[in-house]
């Protein structure tokens, strides 16, 4: 199947409002992305560390555009992707930061496969040296840099996985020579085929967290962790300044609580804050966070209260706008419920740790009400709407029978892989509810044949 372009679609959709498009539809609410990208990068300067984007929840040229700021900006592009054609996706971006002398380093952020390795050469061959790192956590993939090196005639940039207490990927601190993972990795600089860059932990722990001060908690572990495995081997380890890469989106925004005054701080915050300064002393250390979420957000990320939020409306960039296909109201069912035309094909089936719920209706074009409307049951294309809380005074549901409504996911990353492209509305020019622009994302994972 071949999709419509970005110009194709914008004549489809711009000027039309949400509720009169074919649904279900991805939303995002564009202004709500340029506060959340702009508090991000106010937050990492006035904490003088250093930031790399993730881009796998949006796939987008044009949020990256956004993550890393004002075209006037020129700290350097620093962004994470999950995938390869994500970087085929921001070629044509990635070039025009290059040509205003940006410098562009991206990550591959997951431990390196073989299939991936001709692809990567070829994208650092268009890019140029020094554009892609790539992360390894076990001696055989040091064969992968000598092939990449073969290919590209320069060495490949690489992040070392450290495993901080997630345990998805990477090592112990204790443990990050495994099998002389560090001796074989020194060799391959030696003879040019690597460059090591420092090392790398995302932790999801904090995504169960529900106060500023666990998140920080998370992010302080995550820099210990990353500290020691670096105090451990520092002697198989390159003389020069090395990078402890941490974070997620708690983490990182939970940074922002650290804007304040010395005295207003918590003993988290003082800790936090001195880490990120200091990270080792007496050694070249420097803290560069990631995340890529915070640019969106979602329910599970919302729900982390890693920093101050307003309403979920005013926070929440993406939803999903789906029809109401039936209504139960008059005792066909113990509870009232709505029957929705949204499933997991386009929402995901990702819980959040903090409700009963796949979703959350929001509060577009309805009367607010005491509880808040969640998608209790979930199948392929439908999903089950019913009041969060029970009880014997339940009322009605209030939607009726073919209504848009607007449902906030738990996890964005996963509901935004359900679609092709976003619809883009932007609530600092009306109510957030008329198509301004449409934003493709990338797509799959394998590459086209040559």
């Amino acid at each position: 199947m071949s999709y419509p372009s970005e110009d194709d679609l914008r004549q489809i959709y711009v000027g039309k409002d949400i509720a009169d498009v074919a649904k279900p539809c991805a939303v995002l609410d564009a202004a709500i992305i340029r506060r959340n990208c702009a508090k991000m990068i106010h937050a990492v300067k006035a904490l003088n560390v250093g930031f790399r984007a993730h881009v796998k929840t949006h796939k987008t040229t044009q949020i990256t555009k956004l993550q890393m700021g004002s075209p006037g900006e020129t700290f350097d592009v620093n962004l994470v992707v999950s995938t390869v054609n994500e970087i085929h996706h921001l070629v044509s971006l990635l070039k025009e930061f290059r040509a205003r002398s940006r410098r562009v380093n991206v990550l591959y952020g997951i431990p390196l496969v073989p299939s991936q390795v001709p692809r990567l050469a070829s994208l650092a061959q268009e890019l140029g040296e020094d554009t892609i790192t790539v992360m390894i956590d076990h001696p055989d993939q040091i064969d992968f840099l000598r092939q990449f090196h073969a290919q590209t005639g320069f060495p490949a940039c690489v992040f070392v996985k450290v495993d901080t207490g997630y345990h998805r990927a990477g090592l112990p601190p204790t443990g990050l020579n495994k099998d002389g993972l560090l001796k074989g990795l020194a060799l391959a600089e030696r003879d040019g085929h690597a460059r090591l860059l420092g090392v790398y932990s995302h932790s999801s722990l904090s995504y169960a967290g529900s106060t500023p001060e666990e998140a920080m908690r998370h992010l302080t572990a995550e820099i210990e962790g990353c500290r020691e495995a670096v105090r451990r081997h520092v002697e198989l380890l390159p003389g020069r300044e090395l990078v402890i890469s941490v974070g997620a989106t708690p983490q990182a925004a939970s940074v922002q609580n650290l804007l304040q005054g010395q005295g207003e701080l918590s003993a988290e915050a003082q800790t936090l804050r001195e880490l990120l300064r200091d990270p080792l002393p007496g050694a070249r250390v420097k803290v560069e966070l990631h995340a890529g979420n915070y640019a969106v957000l979602d329910m599970q990320q919302v729900e982390t209260n890693a920093e101050s939020r307003g309403s979920l409306e005013d926070e929440v960039a993406m939803s999903v706008v789906a029809e109401v296909c039936s209504v139960y109201n008059n005792g066909e069912r113990a509870q009232p419920e709505a029957l929705l035309a949204a499933g997991t094909l386009a929402l995901g089936r990702e819980p959040c740790h903090s409700y009963p719920g796949w979703g959350v209706v929001g509060q577009w074009r309805r009367e607010a009400a005491q509880s808040r409307l969640i998608l209790a049951r979930i199948s392929q294309e439908h999903s089950i709407v019913s009041w969060e809380r029970e009880g014997d005074q339940i009322p009605q549901i209030p939607l009726k029978v073919g209504q848009a409504v607007r449902v906030y996911p738990n996890h964005s990353c996963v509901t935004g892989a359900m679609y092709g492209w976003y619809l883009v509305v932007d609530s600092d020019l009306d109510d957030g509810s008329k198509v301004v622009d449409v934003w493709a994302r990338a797509r799959g994972y394998s590459a086209l044949p040559a």
